[in-house]
């Protein structure tokens, strides 16, 4: 509650709503697909003639905004979007700002737009490159029709970002798997677009031989690489996870260490619990004759959530309103209240001026009666 507070009335700290990255992996380290590959490059020729193009050729002096670079990188999980965005933060030598949505948003209204604008100030002042990886989660559709103060708060906050992109002048890269999802004013904002797609066999066997050390880890002699990569289509992302899988499963077998091996079967064995392991991420309720049953415990609880937070967001609404109506209401009656004591006291000041008044001629006629009186007596005396 605390930093809430803070974050309301000083903004969270630039150094929470960004994680540093100091890029140790190249393109080297990745294998991509020759189409993307060649995008790449061209997206690297560009940021290198950035200086030529506008200051040398003079189009800055032309184009007052749009003078950054904006990237997309798009594409299923695990194709390598996100070492490819510090791959080339490497090739820049240049820092990687990866934003940490969990801080970006907030619970107080309009602050979260503060927040997008502070971590381009922070990429520009260290000339990083900004990294928003899922960037579907910030860059949504707009709504058309805004029924709770939420749709506000997520329209101001795309807004916001929009209008970064067009004065930002470094580098700036988005990722997402649902490129579908973003509204699609980014898609003219956004210089390049880059799709990155399923590795195909090839790619696959050297994917699966980059994944471990030349040296230092221990093969046994049937390993066959080609076979995993013909029998297993799958991600780079999920290649890595079933050798990190099959280095795990070999330890535990039995003998002394400096005799283990990691064996094809161990291979095997780590993409199975990976293929496994989706299987159950897509878990679903299903009826008897195949068509979806009720939703989840999960879904519901989702759902539930939503359906929550619009209603905590009208009732706050109502809330507002009926609190600027009391105190409006207020405001009447203190002004009413004011008048009337004006009144009462211009009154009362004016029946304490008649009063005084009467006093004033009840005490003159008692002195001309005094003074009749003294010549009446004076006239008899002579």
């Amino acid at each position: 509650m605390a930093d809430s507070i803070r974050d309301l009335f000083f903004g969270a700290p630039v150094r929470e709503l960004v994680e540093a990255v100091d890029p140790q992996r190249s393109f080297d380290d990745v294998v991509l697909p020759e189409r993307t590959l060649l995008a790449l490059d061209h997206a690297l020729a560009i940021v290198r003639k950035h200086d030529l193009i506008f200051r040398q050729w003079g189009l800055a002096e032309r184009h007052s905004t749009g003078l950054g670079l904006a990237f997309h990188f798009a594409g299923p999980p695990g194709t390598g979007k996100t070492i490819c965005a510090e791959a080339l933060a490497f090739t820049l030598r240049r820092r990687l700002l990866v934003v940490r949505y969990s801080e970006l948003e907030s619970r107080w209204v309009g602050q979260t737009a503060k927040h997008v604008a502070s971590v381009f100030r922070a990429a520009e002042r260290q000339d990083a490159v900004l990294f928003f990886d899922e960037a579907d989660a910030i860059a949504g559709r707009r709504f058309a029709a805004m029924q709770a103060a939420v749709d506000r708060e997520a329209n101001a906050v795309v807004n916001v970002l929009l209008h970064e992109l067009e004065t930002f002048p470094g580098i700036v890269i988005f990722a997402t798997n649902l490129a579908a999802n973003m509204d699609p004013a980014f898609e003219r904002r956004i210089r390049t677009h880059i799709l990155f797609e399923m590795p195909n066999s090839e790619e696959r066997e050297r994917i699966w031989r980059v994944q471990l050390h030349p040296n230092k880890t221990p093969l046994a002699d049937d390993v066959d690489f080609h076979e995993l990569a013909e029998r297993y289509p799958r991600s780079g992302g999920d290649i890595k996870n079933a050798v990190l899988k099959a280095a795990q499963i070999a330890t535990t077998e039995p003998g002394p260490d400096a005799a283990k091996r990691i064996h094809q079967r161990h291979f095997v064995h780590g993409m199975e619990e990976v293929i496994a392991g989706g299987s159950v991420m897509a878990q679903s309720l299903f009826e008897e004759n195949g068509t979806p049953g009720p939703l989840g415990i999960v879904e519901q609880l989702s759902e539930g959530q939503e359906a929550l937070r619009a209603e905590l967001a009208l009732i706050a609404e109502r809330i507002d309103g009926l609190e600027r109506r009391q105190t409006s209401a207020i405001r009447k009656l203190e002004e009413r209240q004011t008048a009337a004591l004006s009144t009462a006291t211009e009154s009362a000041a004016a029946a304490s001026a008649g009063s005084r008044l009467r006093t004033m001629l009840i005490a003159a006629a008692a002195l001309l009666l005094a003074a009749a009186a003294l010549v009446i007596t004076l006239v008899r005396t002579v």
